[in-house]
């Protein structure tokens, strides 16, 4: 069972903790619990609930009605409201409840409504990917485990696989790319989707994967001669600028595009030949020039 703090509650459900506090007190929309040393803590029931809570009453609903309704009547309010609003963050929410109780068949649902809806690139770009940022503090905070982790990723990844599957493979003339992942890096979902960006952009794709040893790396591009590498960096990695620097002097004529939270540290050095993106939007820039 989760035990989050009020400045979690704030960050996850966007109710400033004051608010919380106020409807704490006058309306007992929650009740947390104690610690023994009377600090106080909130449950997975809390943090469920008052993203509930949140999502109702932006969408104009008192906050004095909504301490009346049952979490059954709660559910199928916001089920009403997703089904009439293109608002994303309906969506967002509705994918962390899902994935708190690990309840795939909500999880599927979801998001397979967001992909008819929005299509794939933009249901990655504007709710994936947010998403992803608030599981970011769910983990950070020890709240939720690695089954959580390789839960929601396996159902995610599988979707990407089969936008991936969905497109025509370009021919042997057209532009090529290598994307890969180096030694020690596991986290793949972000290149996943660079691969759909560079195949759905008509390049021919060459996809390695996670934890590429740097060896079979050069084997590949000797073999197929790719005009631009697309890596990311998630896990720590020690020496890393001294990796990218062996990357640009082997490669010289290669393109290297790099992301992930730690290539931040490297964003004001100057290695030569690779150019360092944040989003999808600036790859799929780099990837039209």
């Amino acid at each position: 069972m989760g035990k989050y703090s009020i400045k979690e509650l704030e960050k996850l459900s966007g109710i400033k903790a004051h608010t919380i506090r106020i409807w704490e007190k006058r309306h007992k929309i929650i009740q947390p619990s104690r610690t023994t040393t009377n600090i106080r803590f909130y449950s997975d029931d809390d943090l469920k609930k008052i993203i509930n809570v949140s999502l109702l009453n932006n969408n104009g609903i008192k906050i004095s009605h909504i301490a009346d309704m049952s979490m059954a009547e709660m559910n199928r309010k916001v089920l009403e409201i997703s089904e009439v609003k293109s608002d994303t963050s309906v969506y967002i929410d509705q994918l962390i409840l899902a994935m708190i109780d690990m309840e795939e068949e909500a999880f599927e649902k979801v998001l397979s409504t967001i992909i008819l809806r929005y299509g794939f690139e933009r249901t990655v770009t504007e709710i994936i990917y947010p998403f992803l940022e608030k599981i970011g503090i769910l983990w950070q905070a020890k709240h939720i485990t690695p089954a959580h982790e390789h839960f929601m990723s396996n159902l995610i990844r599988q979707k990407i696989i089969v936008a991936i599957d969905g497109l025509q493979i370009p021919s042997k003339a057209a532009r090529k790319v290598v994307l890969f992942l180096p030694e020690g890096e596991m986290h793949e979902l972000g290149l996943l989707f660079n691969h759909y960006l560079a195949r759905m952009l008509g390049y021919r794709t060459y996809y390695l994967g996670q934890n590429v040893p740097h060896e079979d790396l050069v084997s590949v591009i000797q073999t197929h001669h790719p005009e631009i590498l697309i890596t990311s960096l998630i896990s720590p990695m020690k020496n890393m600028e001294q990796y990218f620097e062996k990357l640009a002097l082997d490669f010289p004529a290669v393109a290297i595009y790099a992301s992930g939270m730690q290539i931040l540290h490297l964003q004001n050095t100057s290695i030569k030949n690779i150019r360092f993106f944040s989003t999808a939007l600036e790859l799929k820039t780099l990837l039209q020039d």
